[in-house]
């Protein structure tokens, strides 16, 4: 699916990977993966979410893909560690006819976090994950978030870290069954709260520096949404 030329996808997870070999390239790399979805509608130049990252086939076999990576990919996401044998998660881009289940993931990463805890309660993982500061800033309590690539729901957060719980088909279904404390994932934020925050950041920085209107807003406030019809 194009939507103003970027490739969406849901953060539910199509099937799973293995990457089977990792060629250096310069700075970047190619990565070749196995996967158990059938690639047979799939063309040379799709888009393919690997852990979440938007990558594009530029070889394919009916389970078989190689893509490319930039080295901005590499250096801002988890393959700056990954090796073959490595368990990725796999989901091809959203096309106009499908269902819009998950939330809508961009495959963009904003960067990395590191599992802090891994619980179990009743059916659910209760999952505690450290985040830099600059992200946390884009997450709210019961909104969504994409770890390596799957949709997920954020319980509570705090300016250092998040929660999510995972439930059994989910758990068993994506990569995230085997990660333990410690382990490095990869994070998305919800596009849409990144646009308003920059809109918001903006128009704070604007009424700040209006020195006739007397405005002294330095933190978002519900005056300043209401006067900006968020509310």
């Amino acid at each position: 699916m194009i939507a103003g030329g970027r490739k969406l996808f849901t953060g539910i997870i199509e099937g799973s990977g293995i990457i089977k070999k990792i060629d250096s390239k310069k700075e970047g790399a190619v990565l070749t993966i196995e996967t158990d979805i059938n690639l047979s509608e799939t063309k040379i130049g799709d888009s393919i979410a690997v852990n979440g990252a938007c990558l594009t086939a530029v070889n394919l076999q009916k389970h078989l893909f190689k893509v490319d990576m930039a080295p901005e990919t590499i250096t801002r996401t988890t393959f700056k560690n990954a090796s073959a044998g490595t368990k990725v998660n796999i989901e091809r881009a959203l096309r106009l006819s499908d269902r819009l289940d998950g939330h809508l993931v961009s495959g963009h990463i904003d960067g990395t976090g590191i599992i802090a805890s891994k619980i179990k309660k009743s059916n659910a993982w209760v999952i505690t994950i450290n985040t830099p500061p600059e992200l946390a800033e884009q997450m709210i309590e019961k909104g969504s978030i994409a770890i390596d690539g799957i949709s997920l729901t954020i319980n509570k957060c705090s300016n250092k870290d998040f929660e999510i719980s995972v439930i059994p088909h989910t758990a068993k279904m994506t990569t995230i069954e085997k990660k333990n404390a410690g382990d490095e994932v990869n994070i998305e934020t919800d596009m849409l709260g990144k646009y308003v925050q920059k809109f918001l950041n903006k128009s704070i920085g604007a009424e700040h520096n209006d020195t006739t209107s007397g405005s002294s807003h330095k933190d978002i406030s519900l005056g300043l949404l209401a006067k900006k019809g968020f509310l």
